[in-house]
């Protein structure tokens, strides 16, 4: 008869061929290879960063105020960003409008309504397969689309095709992100829910999208950060670099990544403050955006899921 292992002595030797497996060559062979390769990939990061700060920060500091109310112009030390951030500001809120609600509903009819069968499951794949696609090609379709079929309604190439056109884009994210926000919602609270009567409306309502709420909104913020900085589709909706300085939702527009682009290609002036600059400056403001909204997602985030814990 075998006598049985204490449980720390079992413990112990779990330990021990955990200890001798790490000293596999072969398996610290590996663990080197990851190591460097995240240092390398936080190398480059920070070394893209870093010249983007050295070169932004000039022409943030010497013009102050005037470099974001300012408008565009002939020379890098008097333009502006007022066109790209409102242009950015009103595409950034039509994703909002157009893309939240359409990608939820998707997402609550593809986890809470279709049946799991082959058509959902085809569905998904290629709702996923569309998250990959390259932005240029959503631009070229909301040339198409949005610019050219619904010309009546857009009025052309305007604030409202770009921001259908980005919406797009990121509607495949934003169906992903609420799909798995929601799947992850424990069986048991919806069927508690059945379990007094509600009906299948008022539990995914109710209970099923509040607890899903941190997921879903996180998914949301980071689409409309990705879209803040796409400037293919929005080059191929009719984006322009030079306009007056006040515009409407449909008429002419810009955005910051096409500054960024359009100035990035200016020759510049050694020693002096040049379109370089301007281009970094536009470029580390765009990063601020973006890291705010993803600190924005974070607390979201963290808010919703100590509210839900408490419930």
């Amino acid at each position: 008869m075998t006598a049985t292992q204490a449980p720390g002595i079992k413990s112990l030797n779990i330990r021990e061929a955990l200890t001798r497996k790490q000293r596999n060559p072969a398996g610290v062979a590996l663990h080197v290879a990851l190591v460097l390769s995240m240092l390398f990939a936080l190398l480059v990061l920070f070394t893209l960063i870093g010249q983007v700060m050295v070169k932004g920060i000039p022409m943030l500091t010497n013009r102050g105020t005037g470099f974001l109310t300012g408008t565009i112009g002939s020379e890098p030390t008097k333009i502006g960003l007022w066109p790209g951030l409102y242009g950015s500001f009103f595409i950034g809120l039509g994703v909002i409008v157009f893309a939240f609600p359409v990608g939820i509903a998707a997402a609550i009819y593809l986890e809470e309504y279709s049946k799991q069968g082959p058509l959902a499951r085809f569905i998904r794949i290629n709702i996923r397969n569309l998250a990959g696609v390259p932005a240029v090609i959503f631009g070229v379709l909301g040339l198409i689309i949005f610019v050219q079929w619904l010309d009546p309604v857009t009025k052309g190439e305007t604030v409202v095709a770009a921001a259908l056109t980005l919406s797009v884009l990121v509607l495949p994210i934003v169906v992903i992100t609420a799909s798995e926000a929601i799947r992850a919602v424990p069986q048991g609270l919806r069927e508690a829910g059945y379990g007094v009567g509600a009906t299948k409306w008022e539990v995914t309502r109710d209970m099923t999208l509040p607890y899903a709420a941190p997921g879903i909104l996180t998914g949301l913020v980071l689409s409309v950060a990705r879209a803040l900085g796409e400037a293919a589709p929005l080059i191929l909706v009719g984006a322009i670099t030079g306009l007056l300085p006040r515009t409407g939702l449909t008429e002419r527009f810009t955005a910051l990544p096409i500054l960024i682009y359009n100035w990035s290609g200016r020759p510049g002036r050694p020693g002096k403050v040049d379109w370089e600059n301007a281009a970094a400056g536009a470029a580390l403001l765009l990063l601020l955006l973006v890291f705010l909204f993803n600190v924005v997602a974070v607390v979201l985030r963290t808010r919703f899921e100590r509210r839900r814990s408490g419930l």
